[in-house]
């Protein structure tokens, strides 16, 4: 991968109120490259998606740290890095199947990472159970015409 031209970190609290806080910093950070409005709530959707599993899934029973980069690469290739040091997930092949979820069924539909795979290019998930969960989106933005 070629270096970044601009990025960022953050680390935050799993606290559900922190979902809208990710979203509103990837919003901030993607501002300056001129998203249109659909690429910008496909983005917005699926950091949702991203930091929401790390919070119900990752820290089911305590609050622990969640990280966000995001990066921007030559070509406007975005990158944005969702990143826990949770419970982790045992197949995430399993996972990514669309109405798996490991939540309560009623209040979950186990359709985060096919949405996130729905508004982005890619999406990468690795885990290790007992140490935690990376989640890789990765989308071009087109210019503006």
């Amino acid at each position: 991968m070629m270096k970044a031209e601009n990025k960022t970190k953050i680390t935050f609290p799993s606290y559900s109120a922190n979902e809208s806080f990710a979203r509103g910093a990837a919003a901030a950070f993607l501002a300056r490259y001129d998203p249109t409005v659909p690429q910008l709530a496909d983005i917005k959707t699926a950091v949702s998606e991203a930091v929401t599993n790390c919070i119900v899934h990752a820290y089911p029973e305590s609050v622990g740290d969640i990280a966000m980069t995001i990066a921007m690469y030559p070509g406007r290739k975005l990158r944005i890095v969702i990143a826990d040091q949770g419970i982790g997930i045992p197949d995430v092949e399993k996972a990514m199947q669309p109405l798996y979820t490991t939540g309560n069924p009623e209040e979950r539909s186990g359709l985060g990472f096919a949405v996130m795979q729905s508004f982005m290019d890619t999406v990468k998930v690795t885990s290790h159970p007992g140490r935690g969960t990376r989640v890789v989106l990765n989308k071009t933005l087109t210019v503006r015409g």
